[in-house]
């Protein structure tokens, strides 16, 4: 088996793989040979190859401008809300519509080692964020008289902790035929100063995910493509685990998407600074594309127009809806997405077999990002949204200036207080209030349940 696995790596100078080969006993040299055997190191190699070739981002940067968009307040829209609202609305209750939630982030950065969507979110209910989007998918369904399933993409690291978390909760009042949970792949990580693959334990090869543009080859592996036709679901509401605020299913967003006979759309806000840490979706050469913050020049990011505005003004907040016909056409190309290269601290094992834990970046990792689709979408739009209503990531650990616990609690206790306002309650800035999409979805469902004029004057979860 050795000298099998040498005549595989050999050509693209990875033999080190299997240096610790007489180490390991018979089921160890199993498993290595099983994961050499699942690499692709002619892919590899290429990707290493060309990891500085990234001129071409510049030049596109340079000719981006601003997307056309259904923008907040704008009265020249081609549609208006209520038409958009009317359409959505149809497509909701014919049962059209899907949700898929991308979940393979841990929350290390947290401090919180356990899948990010576990982590407990609720301002009052300390309802975690797994449970935050599950109610609002059941809530949307009851609302629009059918099922909505939710097909949750996990990584390895989260995998089995999550279907474990679902099970232990009876998947949050989701029937269990309309959850379906399955694992995006991994890619492996190559020293950044050789191109050598990485070795995390002397059996064992350090892998990461392969980014959420691996959601594509998951769909169709794990047959979650063919469930999702079978059951005549025409467009899937994407999403990722860490904004609680996301307003799944938003009929208003569907029914644009719809009206417009978008393949894809993608929901953006409007950035407060030139350098937020957000995707830029912009337009190049009549195509749609979002740019990396970290790949958009400064001076490019900071253009702007004659009234002071930003001329790159539209921030991604990774929430689309997406064209099913698309993605069983996208699904069947392999080539349609690009990987993205990231630097990255990963521990390895030395040649004499001895862990290293690096202090900086010494590693390459390859992702692919579902945005990459967005040129090869007829009809692509973009869609403005409220940030107060629809985006706060959790991304930073306590002490950061904002996408922090506290701060995403706040921006849930804000909304909620808003919608009681709405209905006529009195609820003072200091009170914690926390909604249950069960107990009310929206501020309309809100003034449906609450008597005008009532008093909250202590934390209240309204369930």
């Amino acid at each position: 088996m050795k000298t099998e696995l040498l005549a595989r790596l050999a050509p693209y100078g990875q033999q080190h793989l299997v240096a610790f080969w007489e180490r390991l006993d018979s089921a160890a040299r199993r498993s290595l040979a099983r994961q050499i055997r699942e690499i692709d190191f002619e892919l590899i190699a290429r990707l290493y190859r060309h990891k500085d070739d990234r001129s071409d981002i510049g030049e596109l940067a340079d000719r981006a401008g601003p997307p056309p968009a259904f923008q907040l307040e704008a009265a020249e829209n081609r549609f208006s809300p209520e038409q958009a609202r009317d359409c959505g609305a149809r497509a909701a209750t014919d049962g059209h519509l899907g949700v898929i939630l991308v979940a393979g982030g841990q929350g290390s950065r947290l401090g919180f080692e356990h899948p990010k969507g576990m982590f407990p979110i609720g301002p009052v209910s300390g309802r975690s964020l797994f449970q935050v989007h599950v109610e609002k998918i059941i809530a949307a369904g009851r609302r629009y008289g059918v099922r909505i399933p939710l097909y949750l993409m996990t990584s390895p690291a989260t995998h089995d902790e999550t279907v474990e978390f679902f099970t232990r909760h009876d998947r949050f009042g989701l029937a269990e035929d309309d959850l379906k949970i399955f694992c995006q792949g991994t890619m492996p990580a190559v020293d950044a100063a050789t191109g050598k693959v990485l070795l995390d334990q002397p059996g064992h090869i350090a892998v990461g995910p392969d980014g959420h543009g691996g959601m594509l080859a998951a769909l169709a592996g794990s047959g979650a493509l063919e469930e999702i036709e079978q059951r005549g679901i025409r467009h899937l509401f994407y999403l990722q685990v860490d904004n609680s605020l996301v307003d799944i299913c938003a009929v208003e967003f569907v029914g644009y998407h719809l009206l417009s006979e978008s393949e894809l759309s993608t929901q953006v806000v409007t950035k407060r600074e030139p350098l937020e840490k957000l995707g830029n979706v912009v337009e190049v050469d009549g195509k749609l594309m979002t740019i990396e913050y970290s790949d958009l020049p400064d001076d490019v990011a900071r253009r702007r127009n004659a009234d002071g505005s930003l001329v790159l003004w539209a921030g991604s907040i990774a929430v689309h809806v997406m064209d099913m016909v698309f993605l069983r056409r996208m699904a069947g190309r392999n080539d349609i997405l690009p990987f993205h290269i990231a630097q990255k601290k990963v521990g390895y094992v030395d040649p004499s077999g001895r862990r290293i834990e690096p202090e900086a970046p010494n590693a390459i990792k390859f992702e692919r990002f579902i945005f990459d689709l967005m040129p090869s979408a007829a009809n692509a739009i973009v869609v403005e949204v409220d940030p107060a209503e629809a985006f706060a990531p959790l991304k930073n650990a306590p002490g950061a200036e904002q996408d922090t616990p506290e701060w995403v609690k706040a921006q849930m206790a804000a909304q909620h207080r808003r919608w009681l306002r709405r209905a006529g309650v009195e609820v003072a800035d200091d009170v914690p209030v926390d909604i249950c999409p069960l107990w009310a979805l929206d501020a309309d469902e809100v003034a449906e349940k609450i008597e005008p004029g009532t008093r909250v004057t202590e934390p209240r979860y309204f369930c």
